[in-house]
């Protein structure tokens, strides 16, 4: 078990054989998931807005009203 104190402004350092575990980096983002008292860390994939633009406009095959009431139930 590694343990880490908190800083007065509420910092945590995460020890650099848990950094590597999840790999992160400097300037990544981490994700908090708490339940039943216990937080899991997790390193947050990079969202790329330009290739969720790019990819959104091949996906038009269901755009009409006809096929949104057909699909509305999926």
């Amino acid at each position: 078990m590694k343990v880490s104190r908190l800083s007065m402004k509420g910092q945590v350092t995460i020890p650099k054989e848990i950094r590597k575990v999840i790999r992160v980096e400097p300037g990544d983002t981490i994700a908090y998931e708490v339940e039943a008292g216990i937080v899991t860390l997790k390193r947050v994939e990079p969202f790329d807005a330009v290739f969720h633009a790019a990819l959104s406009k091949t996906l038009d095959e269901w755009t009409t009203q006809e096929d949104q009431e057909a699909f509305r139930d999926l």
